[in-house]
């Protein structure tokens, strides 16, 4: 029998995402009226860790696995391919009634393995981070005002504390999308991997020009900080959009060089327009 609100959320990796979504649900007036009990573990943690993210609001720090799965609502906060390998482990683990969820950058994989194993599972993916990561980057606002793209099947939507998750997610500040895991992989492929390969690029292209940029350069440039160690699962697991999302955006960059070549400076000046009224509308949708 599914509960109708849950009253206890595991988070699996306590880490950017899963620390800002621990202290965003503990300041829920919502989260406060069910009296959630916020249980956690990430295996790099030590003792000062432990008694830091404590502070942060975690209830309890649960290293006994069979303990940490006994809950209603398990979140895997960890990078894409460590997620899809605990799906496996806790399948074993978690009670009848436990939801599953996830906050990795990807969802095809992960979600066909969740059916795989029979488990009801729903996707989330907050489109919010930072180039740093750790739970010492966290913060309890990250995730307000932004979108959180949710995936799951028919079933799994059916079910009563799905829909408190999403009311919990609303609690927060989070705007809801809602996709298939096939579907938001090829949109996260263009508007979040593609920015973040063009950035990774473009650093290195000019590497050896750097210490003469601006300040405009280190904006466009500023995803160049993030960690592989992230990324390398993302590109893993959604390697085939991302590889076409390049391909199509060279030839962009082709026929702008071609443009420019042939003093085409009527269509080069259309690109910059067509540019700065799509950024207009970025920034308006940006504000609060």
């Amino acid at each position: 029998m599914h509960r109708t609100c849950i009253s206890s959320i595991s988070i699996i990796g306590l880490g950017l995402i899963g620390a800002s979504v621990l202290r965003a649900l503990k300041k829920s007036p919502l989260a406060a009226k069910q009296r959630i009990l916020f249980k956690g573990y990430d295996p790099s943690f030590s003792e000062k860790d432990i008694k830091h993210i404590q502070q942060l609001g975690l209830d309890r720090f649960e290293p006994d696995k069979k303990k940490l799965c006994d809950t209603d609502l398990v979140i895997l906060s960890a990078p894409v391919e460590a997620n899809i390998a605990l799906l496996d482990e806790i399948s074993k683990l978690v009670p009848e009634h436990t939801l599953i969820s996830d906050v990795s950058s990807t969802k095809a994989v992960i979600a066909q393995r969740a059916a795989e194993l029979g488990l009801d599972f729903i996707g989330m993916h907050p489109i919010a981070g930072k180039e740093q990561q750790g739970y010492h980057a966290s913060h309890d606002e990250l995730l307000a005002g932004k979108t959180v793209v949710v995936c799951a099947d028919k079933k799994t939507f059916a079910r009563a504390d799905t829909d408190n998750l999403l009311e919990l997610l609303q609690s927060i500040k989070c705007r809801i999308a809602v996709m298939t895991p096939e579907e938001h992989d090829r949109v996260v492929a263009t508007i979040s991997h593609l920015p973040q390969m063009i950035s990774t690029a473009l650093v290195n292209y000019c590497k050896d020009d750097i210490d003469k940029s601006g300040p405009g350069f280190s904006t466009l440039t500023r995803l160049a900080g993030s960690s592989w160690d992230i990324w390398r699962d993302i590109v893993a697991t959604n390697r085939e959009n991302i590889a076409s999302e390049l391909v199509s955006f060279s030839r962009e960059l082709e026929q702008l060089a071609d443009d420019i070549r042939n003093s085409r400076m009527d269509m080069v000046g259309q690109q910059f327009e067509k540019a700065n009224m799509l950024y207009g509308k970025l920034i308006n949708k940006s504000s609060p």
